[in-house]
């Protein structure tokens, strides 16, 4: 569906201000359909896997980008591969599961059959067909993809640049984030639709986290001496230090959960404090976080306008010996999943937020850190003005004009 510049005309300007957000950019259907025609399919390269999901030949993984559905495969050579998860023939979708393995990609419908390479091999009745039929032209259709150690982005547009120009400046900290080399293992995923609009779980903050989080309150994680950066394409790196660890609480059973175990690791050298955290969001929407020794991707996806599906896939190193693989499960999901105890406040409030949009004022300000004519592309670790950053890569994306002084 392709909006027109007339279907906008209801909505009011954009904000004059640099750090002020209309709050009409979080609930207009109007506005949603338009992400996903210029961010979803737009020039953007979008995180859907890693290719530790997908171990052998066969395996696969269904992931929707926007609205398209896609599905992720390793093929007989090793490599992986995205198609559009849908048969060319009458358009219906190929795989339901959310992972598995096959060997053949059969067509419930009328039972085309395809390989791990997205290539037709056998139709029934093929004898009835045209004569100029040729089942090369009913191959699987191909998304670009490319890799960042083991991290798997796909685009649904043509003009989309580079990976590496679109990763600038974050190539490091990925790296780190992935566990230095990307030779990871998957330990598991916890799946959670938050009852918002994608925007409202992406515009998550520094300035709230001791503020909202009791545990961080608890753990006396409230230092803020680290530090963010927004690069030009609106990523966000986060560097947070924690100021130590608990040895003994009452309100820990097991004060173990928040051990950090890595050790002399790379990613300590000057990259990331081990006993605090990176934080690494990929604009628009998906995040890694890499706490204690918790090696953790979000993979989110808008489901609607006032709904949003996060994946938490959670993962240990190739090189992890037992004792280091139950620690890093037990400390996932306990510490940072959707109901961990430092995060599970999170759901509450954006749902507030979702309830609370056809409100006066009808801005959101970001104000924490933010002075008037400054670069906020760099700031503490708990402020909230490098939020801005992200918002201008949005408006200049979504093509809404700023307002005037």
């Amino acid at each position: 569906m392709k909006i027109a510049d007339h279907d906008l005309s209801r909505l009011p300007q954009w904000p004059a201000a640099f750090n002020h957000v209309p709050k009409w950019a979080f609930h207009a259907d109007e506005v949603y359909e338009l992400e996903i025609e210029r961010i979803f399919k737009g020039p953007v390269w979008h995180p859907i896997g890693h290719a530790c999901e997908m171990p052998n030949p066969g395996d696969y993984k269904t992931v929707t980008l926007g609205h398209t559905p896609l599905l992720m495969q390793r093929d007989a050579q090793g490599r992986i591969n995205v198609y559009h998860n849908v048969c060319p023939h009458r358009g219906t979708k190929l795989t339901a599961p959310f992972r598995g393995s096959q060997q053949e990609i059969e067509c419930p419908y009328h039972r085309w059959v395809f390989d791990i390479g997205g290539n037709l091999r056998s139709c029934p009745a093929e004898e009835d067909f045209p004569p100029e039929f040729k089942k090369q032209d009913y191959n699987l259709r191909k998304v670009r993809t490319a890799e960042h150690y083991g991290l798997v982005f796909a685009t649904l547009n043509d003009a989309t640049p580079s990976l590496a120009d679109y990763l600038s400046g974050l190539e490091e900290p990925l790296r780190w984030g992935l566990g230095g080399d990307g030779r990871l293992k998957l330990l598991g995923y916890q799946k959670v639709v938050y009852e918002s609009n994608w925007k409202i779980y992406m515009d998550n903050d520094g300035y709230h986290a001791p503020l909202l989080h009791a545990a961080f309150r608890l753990l006396k994680w409230q230092g803020g001496a680290g530090q963010q950066v927004r690069t030009p394409m609106g990523h966000w790196l986060v560097e947070s230090e924690n100021p130590g660890q608990v040895s003994k609480s009452d309100f820990l059973r097991d004060p173990t959960v928040i051990q950090y175990l890595g050790g002399d690791t790379p990613r300590n050298k000057g990259h990331h404090q081990g006993s605090g955290s990176l934080l690494v969001l990929l604009w628009p929407l998906i995040g890694l976080a890499n706490h204690l020794d918790i090696i953790n991707l979000r993979f989110a996806n808008p489901v609607g306008v006032d709904k949003v599906e996060v994946h938490y896939a959670y993962f240990c190193h190739e090189d992890d010996d037992e004792q280091m693989v139950r620690h890093r499960i037990r400390q996932s999901s306990n510490m940072i999943g959707p109901s961990g105890f430092v995060s599970l406040e999170d759901a509450t409030v954006f749902r507030r937020i979702q309830d609370a949009l056809d409100t006066e004022p009808s801005e959101a300000y970001f104000v924490k850190g933010w002075r008037e004519g400054m670069d906020a592309h760099t700031g503490k670790q708990n402020d909230e003005a490098p939020n801005t950053i992200w918002w201008e890569v949005y408006r200049e994306r979504m093509g809404f004009e700023r307002a005037r002084r």
